[in-house]
């Protein structure tokens, strides 16, 4: 198994950068918009294992010709990153793949899921004065690459995860998609030690590499029912520690006094919970926190992450 680890003190080459053009001397002739080129080939080769040169036709609207020179310019920079394969006409990610481009976390993150982003990661002013307090997680974006990769050629991966329950464990696992709950990042995907499909927590994991070999029916994200389940919740202002819904009403956009909100069903727990959404059968939960109530707990029923709910208990399921 290849170990990926904090990768600066793994690795011997000189053309890593920071947010600035790569360290070559033909890297100051370029323009903005080229550097932005280089940068959408890595990411594509780094997280998807492959390019197409009409990837880079379609992504930046530019000639068949000048993709190509794109392509030999990137292969100039970092010729250990990729290979050709002459079967299937498309460049493929090298073994010995190391990036050129320092993209942070987040910014890979939103590329992998909305599809933007994907330029030279260059500091930039922002447009107003801006500040979060979203705790980012160690999340090793090697790891990510595999499981990402895995994704998208339709493979199992082996992973070390460190579970709650279990500590440190040896995991096959078939990956579909990633998931945001709005506190981490999540994968989700077939767990082949349990034989269900779970969520497993990006930062959560040490080491994983592709396996080989295909995956079976029962593996694909066609059969986890949780995640093909769209359930709708209906939340309204909470009738006993709200003093004026119509507050509540108007920050949240209601109408007629509720919002209705359509969420996957393995997902619903991480947002009642991001909400303190109480979710006990009489509105009981004291505190400032609790906004908002869900007034058909019965749209819960066979979600099985509802641990997180606020209130909602094991021992008064709805029947």
């Amino acid at each position: 198994m290849i170990r990926y680890h904090n990768s600066a003190a793994l690795c011997s080459r000189s053309i890593k950068h920071s947010g600035s053009p790569v360290s070559s001397p033909k890297s100051s002739d370029l323009t903005q918009a080229q550097r932005d080129r280089l940068a959408f080939i890595e990411l594509r080769l780094r997280y998807c294992g492959e390019l197409r040169r009409q990837e880079l036709v379609a992504r930046f609207g530019i000639r068949a010709a000048a993709a190509t020179r794109d392509i030999a310019e990137y292969r100039n920079l970092a010729p250990r990153n990729l290979e050709y394969d002459t079967k299937n006409k498309l460049y493929v990610r090298a073994a010995q793949f190391w990036p050129i481009f320092d993209f942070p976390v987040d910014r890979v993150l939103t590329w992998l899921s909305r599809g933007y982003a994907d330029g030279e990661p260059v500091p930039r002013k922002p447009v107003v004065p801006h500040e979060g307090t979203r705790l980012a997680g160690n999340v090793d974006l090697e790891l990510v690459s595999v499981l990402t990769r895995a994704i998208h050629q339709g493979c199992a991966a082996e992973v070390y995860y460190r579970a709650m329950s279990s500590g440190l464990t040896t995991r096959e696992i078939v990956p579909f998609a990633l998931a945001d709950s709005g506190l981490r990042w999540h994968v989700r995907a077939f767990d082949r030690r349990t034989g269900e499909f779970r969520d497993f927590v990006l930062a959560r994991l040490t080491d994983a590499r592709l396996l080989s070999g295909p995956i079976k029916d029962n593996e694909r994200s066609a059969d986890d029912i949780e995640w093909n389940r769209i359930t709708e919740l209906e939340l309204v202002p909470h009738p006993a520690n709200v003093q004026h819904p119509d507050t509540i009403e108007s920050e949240y956009g209601m109408s007629g006094g509720f919002l209705k909100v359509r969420v996957r069903a393995a997902l619903a727990g991480y947002l009642l919970r991001r909400w303190n959404v109480d979710c006990t059968n009489d509105h009981s939960l004291k505190g400032g926190e609790y906004q908002l109530w869900l007034r058909n707990r019965q749209a819960l029923y066979g979600v099985s992450n509802l641990l997180l709910a606020p209130g909602y208990s094991g021992t008064d399921r709805d029947h």
